[in-house]
C-alpha cells in the first residue's frame, strides 16, 4: 500500500493551496480517508475525514469553513482544498486511510495506512 501526498508549498497568509493524495495497493473505496497534520514542535493532529462515498465529512474546527475534502473513486485520490490559510495552518500534512468506514474517527490509531506528508509553509 502506497499513499502518496503532495501539493504542499509556500504561500501568503490569505492564499490558497490544494493538497493530494494518490493511493495505490487498496482497494480505495475500501476505506475512509482522513488528513493529519504535524506543526513543528507540536503533536500530530486530525483535520478532516472522508467517508468512503464522499457522502460524510468532519473537520477539526480549526479548519472548518476553510477547508474542504473530495475523494475520487474512480482515480484512487483525495484531495484537500485550503483557502484563507493562516501561519498556524504551516505543517507537515499527512493522508491516511481507515478501513472503518462510515465512523467519525479522529485518532491517528485508528488509520492503517499513512502517506509521507507533504510540508505547508504559510508566511504572514
Amino acid at each position: 500500500v502506497q499513499l502518496q501526498a503532495s501539493g504542499g508549498g509556500l504561500v501568503q497568509a490569505g492564499g490558497s493551496l490544494r493538497l493530494s493524495c494518490a493511493a495505490s495497493g487498496l482497494i480505495f473505496d475500501s476505506y475512509d480517508m482522513g488528513w493529519f497534520r504535524q506543526a513543528p514542535g507540536k503533536e500530530r493532529e486530525f483535520v478532516v475525514r472522508i467517508t468512503w462515498s464522499g457522502s460524510r465529512s468532519w473537520y477539526a474546527d480549526s479548519v472548518k469553513g476553510r477547508f474542504t475534502i473530495s475523494r475520487d473513486n474512480a482515480k484512487n485520490t483525495v484531495s484537500l482544498q485550503m483557502n484563507s490559510l493562516k501561519p498556524e495552518d504551516t505543517a507537515v500534512y499527512y493522508c491516511a486511510a481507515d478501513p472503518a468506514r462510515g465512523y467519525p474517527r479522529f485518532g491517528q490509531a485508528d488509520y492503517n495506512y499513512w502517506g509521507q506528508g507533504t510540508l505547508v509553509t504559510v508566511s504572514s
